[in-house]
């Protein structure tokens, strides 16, 4: 690569200064991260600092991967974010920002659901992919993606007050690939063991630090600076400030030969079909049936910690308990089925017309935000 300030302006030559004036990094690390093409997939709690990070480096091309919108309680740790984005696509709102914080870059936006279906597409115009998604399925799709189609894959995830950080299928000086999250974690945890960041909880500051930390190597391998985690293992833990280093070995057992059905993999029930009607009703139908005391059952299958916040004084089952409890689910009168948004309670009932044959359920469209929204303005909705 040429070593030439005419890639640059003026303008980019000042801000990348301080990165340029490093002996080891220099005006061939910059103009290795000019060229460079990275896609992001995810753009919440490790997206930001991710995003951040790689657009204020000056990463030529960077893809965003998200089809959310942003929630209010998001705000606590994705700092891409402010108050005004609520309701917005985050895929969108993240490229207006990192366009505002450096406009030298390119910014491609992929505002679509990560699948089987269209991972190789996406990332085959990309030369490293940031993992920052969080869930399992996705995880091992990207994983697999990346090594059927020869792309590093920056790994990390969060928990509460924990996160790690690794690369995989990193290509080294000999032409040799470096372990896959699959040699690391062979199979998903049992469905249910390990709860979202929006079940469980994060430390709002914690994928600040994890975030950090991807992107560092992404910028690693990028400019050959440093020694990256290729075969490493890093774990840090917020409360205990304590930090590790496990060794990560390649197993000759580990083979990936397609994309498979990652839900089905990692012991998810699968959607229903889409003849699968899910009856609804809407909070201002809700709100008459309780004014005239209408004879009804109304569950919330949220969390405790979302129920003692906001509730309906419904009957509690959360979600993940309902296998054991449908004996509690009445099949004699109507039955309307909450949480916040409609989504979980929707997969609850689709769970027990499949599986119980249940007639009288309803979903109430919009949950807990809907009612926030149109009957009781002063409930909070976390």
């Amino acid at each position: 690569m040429a070593n030439t300030l005419n890639d640059f302006s003026s303008t980019e030559l000042a801000r990348y200064a301080r990165h340029i004036s490093i002996p080891e990094f220099g005006m061939q690390g910059q103009q290795k991260l000019k060229a460079a093409k990275v896609l992001v997939i995810g753009a919440g709690g490790l997206g930001s600092p991710v995003l951040l990070y790689l657009a204020a480096a000056g990463v030529g091309t960077i893809g965003i991967v998200d089809f959310d919108v942003v929630d209010d309680s998001n705000l606590q740790r994705q700092v891409l974010y402010t108050v005004a984005d609520i309701g917005q696509p985050k895929a969108t709102t993240a490229k207006k920002r990192l366009e505002a914080l450096n406009p030298h870059i390119n910014i491609q936006v992929h505002n679509t659901a990560f699948t089987t279906d269209n991972a190789l597409s996406i990332i085959q115009d990309y030369d490293i992919v940031a993992d920052g998604t969080d869930n399992f399925p996705t995880r091992y799709l990207t994983n697999d993606a990346c090594v059927l189609a020869g792309k590093v894959n920056v790994y990390a995830s969060i928990y509460r007050f924990e996160g790690q950080v690794s690369v995989f299928n990193y290509l080294d000086e000999n032409g040799e690939r470096g372990p896959n999250y699959r040699d690391l974690f062979p199979k998903p945890p049992p469905p249910g063991m390990v709860p979202s960041c929006a079940e469980g909880g994060v430390l709002g500051v914690l994928p600040g630090i994890i975030g950090s930390l991807q992107a560092n190597e992404v910028i690693k391998i990028i400019t050959g600076v440093g020694k990256t985690l290729s075969g490493r293992l890093f774990l840090f833990d917020a409360a205990a400030f304590t930090t590790r280093t496990l060794k990560v070995k390649k197993r000759p057992d580990t083979l990936i030969k397609e994309l498979i059905n990652y839900e089905q993999f990692c012991g998810i029930v699968p959607k229903p079909a889409t003849n699968t009607m899910v009856k609804e009703i809407t909070v201002t139908e809700l709100k008459k049936w309780m004014d005239e005391e209408k004879d009804f059952q109304l569950v919330d299958v949220r969390k405790q910690f979302e129920w003692d916040i906001a509730n309906l004084d419904a009957e509690l089952i959360v979600l993940d308990t309902l296998p054991k409890n449908v004996e509690k689910i009445n099949k004699d009168k109507p039955v309307v089925i909450h949480c916040r948004s409609g989504a979980r309670s929707a997969n609850a009932i689709s769970f027990l017309q499949d599986n119980y044959g249940y007639t009288n359920l309803l979903n109430l469209k919009g949950g807990i935000l809907a009612w926030a929204n149109e009957i009781d303005d002063t409930m909070a909705t976390y």
